[in-house]
């Protein structure tokens, strides 16, 4: 990359041309006067005013914190060692390997992408949610944070929040179903804890969920440790009725991230449902 190492604004500019558009589900569009990634472009990827973009490019911004710095490298579809060095321009110290992984893998970015009319949504080990599909929020409505924070399952579940997945929204069809999922999940975060011990953001959650949730704290003081997995569920959507889906947990090899995908049989009543609320979605994008 012809770009002086120190030049964050240039190396931002560099990594956002290398781009595709469809790498990020993007249409390529003909009327590109280049292949990357428009400034506009990444700063809706990123979550960022597209005027603090220009500004980082051209250098009037050099010191963006550590949640901007990540969410452009995310954005970016950088490789580990580029997300590092992102950091250390920035004036940061690159994330520690004994704290929950937060970057997306460019390989995972793409497959998303490429899923993109799945209902799927990216989380981290201890269920922060990092990104999901256009038809993922049909289904479940846009989640939102609190206070600028990233959107997380066990506080939306048990804190209330209702910030991902409303509760009254979803029937869950395991073995015991409620109560079984939320063992399942806070057995799960046990295990999180115990492999991320100095994590404070996961020592927050647990103590944030003590105070407030009395299920969570029964559940918690048995100490439970297992893995959430998949499941069968009924969504109960307010335009398309109930939907039946099967709800799969997979993990990255190597970043503990979560890719949850719900998906249902060819010519099933819930595929004819998702089927109208992708055509919903994009005839809703196109007034």
């Amino acid at each position: 990359m012809d770009t002086p190492a120190g030049d964050l604004g240039a190396l931002l500019r560099a990594w956002r041309d290398r781009l595709s558009p469809v790498d990020v589900g993007l249409p390529a569009g003909d009327q590109r006067r280049a292949a990357g990634l428009r400034r506009e472009e990444l700063a809706a990827l990123a979550g960022l005013s597209v005027d603090y973009v220009v500004r980082l490019e051209q250098g009037r911004a050099q010191h963006p914190s550590a949640q901007v710095a990540a969410a452009l490298a995310r954005a970016l579809q950088l490789s580990d060692a580029e997300r590092d060095h992102l950091f250390v321009l920035a004036g940061l110290v690159p994330p520690s390997p004994a704290t929950v992984p937060e970057h997306v893998p460019p390989g995972v970015q793409r497959l998303i992408a490429r899923l993109g009319e799945t209902p799927l949504a990216v989380f981290t080990a201890s269920w922060d949610l990092l990104s999901y599909s256009p038809l993922w929020g049909r289904l479940f409505g846009e989640p939102v944070g609190e206070g600028g924070e990233r959107p997380n399952l066990l506080r939306s579940w048990f804190g209330g929040t209702g910030a991902i997945t409303p509760g009254e929204r979803v029937e869950h069809g395991r073995d015991g179903g409620l109560r079984a999922f939320e063992a399942s999940l806070v057995a799960d975060l046990r295990r999180v804890h115990g492999r991320y011990p100095g994590d404070p953001r996961v020592r927050h959650l647990i103590d944030d969920m003590t105070a407030v949730s009395d299920t969570f704290r029964e559940l918690w003081s048995t100490g439970a440790v297992g893995e959430h997995v998949s499941e069968r569920k009924v969504i109960r959507h307010p335009v398309v009725g109930d939907v039946e889906l099967d709800c799969d947990v997979l993990t990255v090899a190597g970043t503990d991230l979560r890719l949850v995908a719900y998906t249902a049989a060819t010519g099933s009543p819930a595929a004819a449902a998702l089927d109208f609320l992708r055509v919903s979605a994009v005839t809703a994008d196109a007034r």
